[in-house]
């Protein structure tokens, strides 16, 4: 079974052209259930460079689908046997206002529009500099 993967090596993603946070917002909880953005922004919040893009998309969709942890291997190839969408499509990229950062292993960090590093990161010459998708064409 073929394996497919979101990562990134030395890679950075910008915000959507058409963002409209001016800084990295926290996303904000509308019910008991918690959105795609929220899980992925607490994952990668309490957890910088920890865990790699397919970690923590994968994190979010075992969390969606109530897995247990006896679950995951199996479901993991699953989930990974298909093309996912990566951070590029993420809403902590296009709506949001983050940056994502991944490092020479995969690992990422979050960064908000307004900082300094998420400027630092869009002149490093060896940071790959690619946009988040846009929300509407």
């Amino acid at each position: 079974m073929k394996t497919h993967t979101t990562n990134y090596q030395n890679t950075f993603i910008v915000v959507a052209d058409d963002c409209m946070a001016a800084s990295g917002e926290i996303p904000p909880s509308k019910s008991d259930v918690k959105s795609v953005a929220t899980l992925q922004f607490e994952i990668l919040k309490k957890n910088p460079y920890k865990f790699t893009s397919d970690d923590v998309l994968f994190q979010v969709f075992a969390v969606r689908n109530d897995l247990t942890e006896g679950e995951f291997k199996k479901a993991r190839e699953t989930y990974f046997s298909k093309g996912q969408p990566c951070f590029r499509a993420s809403p902590l990229t296009k709506r949001y206002g983050w940056g994502i950062h991944n490092n020479e292993e995969g690992k990422i960090a979050l960064y908000g529009c307004d900082t300094a590093q998420y400027q630092k990161f869009l002149t490093d010459k060896k940071v790959k500099v690619v946009k988040a998708m846009k929300s509407s064409k």
